[in-house]
């Protein structure tokens, strides 16, 4: 069976692939927005309302703009709103914000015709001949794919036996246009000067390009998924399930076992108990502190869609390996030291460690350096010996409290940094920003003392 069933809320568009057709849209998109904001000028020139402020360029008619624009697009400009979308920095204006929001897994998918195209390219023109079932229509769709429910007929399967499967297909030619869609977004957010510059857009860019250009490769997610299923990473934990990865998957098709979990982030999560609430909270944030410190290779996309509960077997399963990030051993000792700094509230050490990672330079005024000890001291409260365990996360919690003074701090650290963070920070503190937020969405309680003398005594430092 090859059939066609309507999925969720998305609705199919064709994917702009050439660069020319690319560039029509964000252009035509830059005209809507400019006349947009001509027409909030005038509103405002004309009005009797003398409370209206904010950017004429994000207005909300402006706002609606975009996010039909990017999830039509897809590629890099979406996947900057979903990486946006899971932070909780407060250093953006509240309407960008507010599009990163909307836009987070709210991607159109390909007509069939296109989808079809991207199939025959990667498996070869009979490809409909390894599946017994195949959906043609996608379940999910995100910023550079889209997955289908299918059956792998037994001759393909590694089993022996027919097996379902998720088909993750890239839209085409993302790869190639992830250069020119951040050149556009750029002069897109920094128009009307939006951005505060102590965001280092450019610094942030090039980063974002470089971990796009990985996540493009399905290739090396295979090789990723792989390791983690070892039994020297998670093949053999009680916690977590790793699907098995399609032997003839390529760098554009991406073919794994299918598992019945929900989603940690979904709604169907809120009717569980206290206790697994608690116990999904503290396993993913056990799994951040062994990805660091035990492989230093942490998968960082903090999504939370990327993290099933199968309340059956109780383990958390992991679906998505493209955004993993290796890291250096130097790297990992000097960022355990500036933690285990932080959590014992080391001033002088957070300096010290700071100056070594390139958190700082050695010429910040004293504003900065007080800011940015306190953020760090602040993130590392929950593992502090002196808190009281289990910690509390959720509203009206200790977490709730401690994110709030964060919050205090980034203007001033905006202001007055002078240099951007590590480029391997990035996607880190995306990754544990993600970790806390869920467990604050859960309204968990963890134990993060006994996980951090868990997984961090003992380490080897050199």
């Amino acid at each position: 069976m090859f059939q066609a069933r309507q999925s969720r809320n998305l609705q199919p568009s064709k994917v702009p692939s050439s660069r020319i057709g690319r560039l029509f849209h964000y252009g035509g998109l830059a005209a809507s927005l400019g006349y947009g904001a001509a027409t909030e000028l005038i509103r405002r020139s004309t009005s009797s309302d003398k409370t209206a402020a904010g950017s004429l360029m994000l207005t909300e008619a402006n706002v609606k703009r975009l996010v039909s624009k990017l999830t039509q697009m897809r590629g890099a400009a979406l996947k900057i709103g979903q990486f946006m979308s899971i932070q909780d920095s407060h250093a953006l204006p509240p309407e960008l914000e507010e599009i990163f929001r909307r836009v987070q897994d709210s991607a159109n998918y390909m007509p069939d015709w296109q989808m079809e195209q991207a199939m025959r390219d990667s498996l070869g023109p009979s490809w409909q001949d390894n599946f017994a079932s195949f959906d043609r229509i996608p379940f999910a769709a995100a910023s550079i794919g889209q997955v289908h429910h299918a059956t792998l007929a037994a001759h393909a399967s590694p089993t022996g036996a027919p097996e379902r499967v998720a088909v993750k297909v890239q839209f085409p030619n993302v790869a190639r246009s992830i250069a020119s869609d951040l050149g556009y977004v750029k002069v897109l957010l920094t128009a009307g000067s939006i951005l505060p510059k102590g965001l280092f857009l450019d610094r942030t860019l090039a980063v974002m390009k470089e971990e796009l250009a990985d996540e493009c490769d399905y290739a090396r997610e295979a090789a990723f998924a792989r390791r983690f299923a070892q039994e020297d990473h998670l093949g053999t934990d009680a916690h977590f399930k790793v699907p098995w990865v399609w032997e003839d998957s390529t760098d554009r098709v991406l073919v794994m076992e299918y598992v019945e979990g929900i989603s940690v982030g979904g709604s169907d999560v809120e009717r569980l108990s206290s206790q697994d609430k608690n116990d999904i909270a503290a396993r993913i944030v056990e799994l951040c502190l062994r990805e660091l410190f035990h492989f230093r290779v942490m998968q960082t996309d903090p999504n939370w869609s990327n993290f099933l509960w199968n309340p059956l077997s109780r383990k958390i399963e992991l679906v998505d390996f493209g955004a993993t990030r290796e890291y250096s051993k130097e790297f990992i000792d000097n960022w355990l030291r500036l933690l285990s700094a932080a959590v014992a509230e080391d001033r002088e050490g957070c300096i010290e460690w700071s100056l070594k990672l390139g958190y700082l330079t050695g010429n910040e005024n004293d504003t900065m350096l007080n800011a940015h000890v306190e953020s760090m001291t602040l993130l590392g409260t929950p593992f502090n010996p002196r808190t009281t365990q289990p910690f509390t996360f959720g509203p009206g919690s200790p977490w709730a409290d401690i994110t709030a003074r964060i919050r205090e701090q980034i203007p001033v650290m905006v202001q007055h940094r002078l240099t951007p963070p590590p480029r391997e920070t990035y996607s880190l503190n995306r990754k544990l920003s993600g970790a806390f937020l869920l467990a604050a969405r859960l309204d968990a309680k963890v134990d993060c003392r006994v996980l951090w003398e868990r997984v961090v005594n003992g380490y080897r430092f050199g």
